[in-house]
Order: C-alpha cells, then structure tokens, then sequence
C-alpha cells in the first residue's frame, strides 16, 4: 500500500514540474514573438492590460535568458539564446522528470 502511495505521489510530483517546464518554455516562446513584433516595427498599442502581460514575461524570461545571452550565439541581428535556452529547458527538465518518476 504505501509501495502505490509514493509511486502515486511521485508521478504527480513528476506531472507538476513537467507542467512548470511547458508553462515555462511558453512565456519564453511569447517573449520572442513580443521581441519579433518590436524588431519588425510593429508597435504594441497602450493597453494596461497588455502592458502588465508584456512586463510579466519579460520579468519572468530575462533572467533565465541572461545566462545564454553571455554566450556567442548572435549571428547578425538574429539572436539564438532563447532557441537554445529552451533546448536546454526542455532536455534539463525531461531528465528532472524522469529521475522524479522512476
């Protein structure tokens, strides 16, 4: 019984991280789409509502993509440290996940 508990309990806590890691790599994904809107010209309109989202992201996605901006990933004017950081995300939080549930 207590064999199926913390087998149980230990798959949810698996669930619960892999569930942290996507929620993760999705801001990260609307920081790089709010980041191409910018360098394309486009202008965000003034909304509070928007605004607090945008600052939201960028709060929460700059200091995890600070890491790989150190690194020599920029090619012209196109930046691939969000691309790698969410390689490493996702392959870094597949092997958290699986030593949790195994």
């Amino acid at each position: 019984m207590t064999a199926l508990l913390l087998a149980s309990t230990r798959s949810s806590i698996a669930d619960y991280v892999d569930a942290l890691i996507t929620v993760y790599w999705i801001i990260i994904l609307a920081y790089i789409v709010f980041g191409w809107i910018q360098m394309l010209g486009g202008r965000i309109p003034y909304n509070r509502w928007l605004s607090a989202v945008i600052g939201f992201v960028t709060e929460v996605s700059e200091p995890y993509l600070r890491i790989f901006r150190r690194l020599p990933l920029r090619l012209g004017p196109i930046d691939f440290s969000p691309i790698v950081a969410i390689l490493v995300l996702q392959i870094v939080g597949g092997l958290i996940v699986n030593a949790i549930d195994a």
